[in-house]
């Protein structure tokens, strides 16, 4: 196999990884969170869902998990940039933005080997 192919290869591998989806945790830092109601949540969910269809298909919000002053929101985009584009257009802090390294779960534990 020559050098040329590999670097080709290589350089392909490394395009398409940079357009993959990537998922990242957002640490939202919102006092009284936990003490939103229902009406608050939606309308949050509302407005986050608007400015996701504005910003079109790259970017998709998961799931979000309200705990304490906090909101911990699972999303899925090509970088960390689009994430705090999202945040800068709906609003909401994104005090701490994480790429997921690894998901596990009860099945991880009879993974093969």
């Amino acid at each position: 196999m020559s050098c040329a192919l590999v670097l080709n290869a290589t350089a392909a591998l490394a395009q398409s990884a940079a357009t993959q989806p990537q998922r990242f945790v957002i640490e939202r830092e919102i006092p009284g969170a936990s003490k939103m109601s229902p009406d608050q949540l939606r309308d949050a969910a509302k407005l986050s869902n608007r400015v996701l269809r504005e910003m079109g298909p790259e970017i998709q919000w998961v799931q979000s998990f309200v705990a304490g002053d906090k909101i911990y929101c699972v999303y899925n985009a090509p970088n960390e940039a689009m994430i705090r584009s999202h945040a800068e257009k709906s609003g909401f802090p994104a005090n701490r933005i994480t790429p997921v390294a690894a998901v596990i779960d009860p099945t991880t534990a009879q993974a093969a080997r």
